[in-house]
């Protein structure tokens, strides 16, 4: 969980609630992309039948991602009937440590991106492409 507080808290003018409960959530602009869920009917636990408590929820660009997402072989991402149709998975905290840093890093921007401002996101973006193209090695 100090990871996502830090890649989220990274990304460009993102806020960080905390509920009375301790639950942190991740918004840009006052849009939510990322967020610790309350225990919700929704998601149960298969084993034991109650509520599940260490669910996070991230947006993504859209059903197709998201269809893509929970099909993975790994069967990290999920959804609940509450989420179909919205552009959302749901990922137990358990389950983080079975995604690789730059996984979840991109889990994250993803989350992101979809929630920014289009000027904001086309700005990190061009910023970020930027940096990860290769320096010019010509003599």
């Amino acid at each position: 969980m100090t990871d996502l507080d830090e890649l989220a808290l990274a990304m460009p003018e993102t806020t960080k609630d905390v509920s009375q409960d301790g639950r942190p959530s991740y918004h840009v602009h006052g849009k939510l992309f990322c967020c610790h869920r309350s225990r919700r009917r929704d998601a149960i636990d298969a084993q034991t039948g109650e509520r599940l408590d260490d669910v996070l929820m991230f947006r993504v660009a859209d059903v197709g991602t998201k269809e893509l997402m929970v099909a993975d072989d790994r069967g990290i991402f999920f959804t609940t009937p509450h989420f179909a149709g919205y552009a959302a998975v749901l990922l137990r905290i358990h389950d983080l440590h079975r995604l690789d840093s730059d996984e979840l890093h991109d889990l994250v921007v993803e989350a992101w991106l979809t929630r920014a401002q289009k000027r904001l996101a086309k700005a990190w973006l061009a910023e970020h492409r930027a940096a990860d193209e290769p320096a010019d090695r010509s003599p």
